[in-house]
């Protein structure tokens, strides 16, 4: 008799992981056209993606900060703009090895969930688009008319945060993250890529590949489609 095999699921960062972009600096320049940004509000932003990028980032702070020029604003009228920018501006910038790496785990039946710490909106808007299984991004609290009430909902997904809501996702499917595999470019995802059994680094700063070198976890270059799927050597 066989032993019945382990489901087995794939998660994956968003910003220069799918995409070769940072979202977040491009959506705030795209509310900076549109009259609902100022400068000075654009260069906080800018200053807050150098922090994240150095992984100093304390994304609660910042978070809270962001929702508060949001506080009272309907949320079906950010998702209707995020929708309307992602087509726009970042559907066409996914990386060529990603192409591969999705049409890989489609090809072995296994699910397939993009996990970010930008919005809800534009998760599941990027998980439709690319037709992944899920979007797991952060939500926010709402009033009794949906409208943004200044806070999000805990934890955020965010280094550890994104364990959590990974295994959210993942246990009542029967899945265990440590039969999964997760691919990323950030150091601050170091948690979930610790947590999963097939943790795959995608065109990492030099900090995370000489972390991912002394793990010993696979290394990916996705600016071309040669070597993206798991089976292939480092880089």
């Amino acid at each position: 008799m066989t032993e019945e095999k382990r489901p087995v699921a794939a998660f994956f960062d968003f910003d220069h992981t799918l995409i070769d972009a940072n979202s977040g600096m491009m959506y705030a320049r795209f509310e900076r056209r549109a009259g609902r940004v100022t400068r000075l509000q654009l260069a906080r932003v800018a200053f807050w993606m150098v922090l994240y990028k150095l992984s100093i980032i304390d994304m609660d702070k910042v978070y809270r900060f962001a929702l508060s020029r949001y506080q009272g604003e309907s949320a079906a009228d950010l998702d209707s703009r995020t929708q309307t920018w992602f087509h726009e501006e970042i559907a066409q910038r996914i990386q060529p090895g990603a192409l591969e790496a999705l049409a890989y785990h489609r090809a072995q039946g296994h699910p397939l969930v993009i996990i970010t710490s930008s919005s809800i909106y534009l998760a599941r808007c990027a998980a439709e688009h690319y037709q992944l299984d899920e979007g797991i991004g952060n939500s926010f609290v709402l009033d009794e008319e949906g409208k943004f009430a200044g806070d999000f909902v805990a934890p955020l997904c965010y280094r550890e945060g994104k364990i959590a809501w990974a295994k959210q996702w993942a246990e009542p499917r029967g899945i265990d993250l440590k039969d999964c595999y997760f691919y990323s470019d950030s150091l601050s995802d170091v948690p979930l890529l610790e947590a999963v059994g097939n943790p795959r680094v995608v065109n990492p700063d030099f900090r995370l590949r000489r972390y991912a070198r002394k793990q010993q976890w696979t290394i990916l270059d996705w600016r071309r489609s040669e070597g993206a799927v798991p089976e292939l050597g480092t880089l």
